[in-house]
């Protein structure tokens, strides 16, 4: 071989260009001076270490790249729950496509995958449980009216858009919770306690929720808030004893100004069916008295138009009907003499006798 010809001299050098191999190998006696071993024994020596000198030998080997396999392959093989979605990353880079709930592929090292939880989430801000407890100032808010409330209200939200949610903010969960936070101060900052107590929470979440999803969109984090709920709402445990009086005097008040309505809508109502039934009475009578005036004047007519045919006859007819309405209520009786008038005893009391007889007659 021409690594052979290095000794120098023109001869050949069994020993290879260091010398002669230890042990005398190379072919011929070891030159004194000359210990360096022969490149071939050494290639020699090392096959024969990993063909049968070492153990398990070329098996071991095979083993070997097989393990190393089969970790490339666990790590290159994945799975996707149901309520999550894969972002793969090619050298750090994220791809367009999300990868969908089941068994998945990718390259690694060169390509890594990051799963996001797409469910709805719920964050829970402020410590308002209901007990009352001192020293807790988390989730004290001032209200428009002055007043401090402790508020605890929670967030649903649920990742939209899985590659702005990892990349664009470092902690998404905390900038909900800030985002929240920071809406729900804003809203109630401008508003009287008691619509956070009673009177106004759903108009409070409506506007709590707008103003979050609007901060969140600003930052691009790639999130939907669904629902702001408020699950208590108290003063302060400092307060919390004379805030109570006050809300018993206004109930007391409310209560009372209740109960005046009622008395006012009671007296209102029957003022009104009165004046109703007065309204009724005088249709009715002004409807009598022009019926009565216009069947009079009819009559009148009437009477007009047979007077101007006969008017003897008819003022006669008159004249005896006008007597006997004015004779048929008097008490006095007129007899006319005559043939047998002078038979009626001057004295005779006949007006009473008139009336006994009406009074047994009625009886």
């Amino acid at each position: 071989m021409p690594w052979e010809n290095n000794g120098g001299g023109g001869g050949r050098n069994n020993g290879g260009p260091w010398g002669q191999a230890p042990g005398g190998g190379g072919g011929g006696p070891r030159r004194p001076g000359n210990n360096t071993p022969n490149l071939e024994d050494i290639l020699n020596r090392g096959r024969a270490q990993l063909g049968g000198g070492l153990p398990g030998g070329r098996w071991l080997l095979v083993g070997g790249v097989l393990v190393l396999v089969a970790f490339w392959a666990l790590n290159s093989i994945y799975t996707v729950d149901p309520q999550e979605v894969g972002v793969e990353l090619r050298l750090g880079k994220p791809k367009e496509e999300l990868a969908t709930p089941g068994l998945h592929f990718h390259l690694w090292p060169i390509e890594t995958v990051e799963k996001v939880t797409v469910t709805v989430n719920q964050t829970t801000i402020g410590t308002s449980t209901g007990s009352g407890r001192a020293g807790d100032d988390d989730g004290l808010i001032l209200s428009g009216d002055q007043n401090i409330v402790d508020v605890r209200f929670s967030v649903f939200w649920a990742v939209a858009n899985p590659i702005d949610y990892l990349f664009n903010v470092r902690d998404p969960e905390a900038m909900v919770q800030n985002a929240a936070e920071s809406a729900m101060r804003e809203v109630v900052g401008r508003r009287p306690a008691n619509d956070v107590f009673r009177d106004d929470q759903a108009g409070i979440e409506t506007e709590v929720r707008e103003i979050t999803q609007t901060i969140l969109d600003s930052y691009g984090l790639g999130v939907t808030v669904s629902q702001i709920s408020i699950e208590g709402a108290q003063p302060p445990a400092e307060v919390a004893d004379a805030f109570n009086e006050v809300q018993r005097a206004e109930q007391d008040e409310d209560r009372v100004q209740e109960e005046a309505r009622s008395y006012a809508n009671t007296l209102l109502g029957d003022a009104r069916g009165q004046a109703a039934a007065q309204r009724e009475e005088a249709a009715a009578y002004a409807n009598q008295v022009v019926q009565e005036a216009t069947g009079q004047a009819e009559r009148f007519n009437s009477v007009y138009a047979e007077y101007v045919n006969a008017p003897d006859v008819t003022r006669q007819r008159l004249y005896l009907e006008t007597m006997e309405q004015v004779l048929s209520t008097s008490e006095k009786v007129l007899v006319e003499n005559g043939a047998g008038g002078s038979g009626v005893v001057p004295y005779l009391p006949l007006p009473e006798l008139r009336s006994r007889a009406n009074t047994s007659t009625g009886q």
